[in-house]
């Protein structure tokens, strides 16, 4: 392109690479696009706002008490094991790893796991499906261990997925163990639950590439890597607070606002 551009004389000296920074910059590219979820729950500032207080160590304006503690639970389903059809090449010096395409399924796990994040104590359970039972097994093994057990509150932060939905999950969940507060993340922001960085960990450094040859290994994987991250890992440096969710409500309310303007 470069080139042709100086051979028809538009230009005495231009490299290839100014040309295609031009085009990068300038031309229309119509296929390329973001998507985004506009915030439509009533309550949307109010919900976040109590997880990012909690991720401070504050909760209704006080703060928590050393025996007060803050966990933060989800669910990562689906987890496939599929065995290759054809061995993994190891990685060799300036060769990367080779991994067939082809693959069978062996099946799949639901991973359920819960972090305290202000600790870094990880629990986790691999369960054959998701659901209210599934979870309620997490939570016993977290509430029944020290300190949680004798704990004055353990905050519970969690997503309107169907195991812990609504007031029905708060009274069952609160009728076994007094001292436990569900507290509920606004509808679409997952980027608020802690948990699911470490889930983006766990893909990342544990299950990629997919290559287990039954549902057992794909389970001791999934626990030995929980294991071993607890033992190297510390809490996340949380630093969005509420001032900046409230930068970003506003920048989302006015974005909304040139939108309509625009399509009117």
């Amino acid at each position: 392109m470069g080139t042709h551009v100086r051979q028809c004389g538009y230009a005495a000296s231009i490299s290839n690479s100014t040309i295609w920074r031009w085009l990068h910059e300038d031309a229309i590219k119509p296929w390329q696009h973001r998507s985004w979820i506009f915030p439509r729950d009533p309550q949307f500032a109010v919900k976040a706002g109590r997880v990012l207080d909690l991720y401070a160590s504050v909760w209704e304006g006080v703060a928590l008490a050393a025996d007060e503690f803050v966990i933060s639970a989800d669910e990562k389903t689906s987890i496939q094991a599929r065995r290759r059809c054809h061995a993994t090449y190891p990685a060799q010096p300036h060769m990367a790893m080779k991994v067939e395409h082809e693959y069978k399924r062996c099946g799949a796990w639901a991973y359920i796991a819960a972090l305290d994040v202000h600790r870094g104590k990880l629990f986790g359970r691999c369960e054959q499906k998701n659901g209210i039972l599934s979870f309620d097994r997490l939570v016993a093994d977290v509430m029944s261990r020290a300190p949680y057990a004798t704990a004055r509150r353990v905050f519970w932060i969690v997503d309107n997925g169907s195991a812990h939905r609504g007031a029905k999950a708060v009274e069952r969940l609160q009728s076994r163990y007094p001292n436990l507060a569900l507290v509920h993340a606004p509808v679409h922001a997952s980027w608020l639950n802690q948990i699911e960085i470490y889930f983006s960990v766990l893909q990342r450094k544990a299950l990629t590439p997919n290559d287990f040859r039954s549902l057992q290994e794909l389970k001791e994987r999934l626990l030995c890597f929980q294991h071993k991250y607890e033992q190297l890992a510390r809490p996340f440096e949380w630093k969005f607070t509420r001032q900046d969710l409230n930068i970003l409500l506003n920048k989302i309310k006015l974005s909304a606002i040139n939108i309509e303007k625009q399509a009117a």
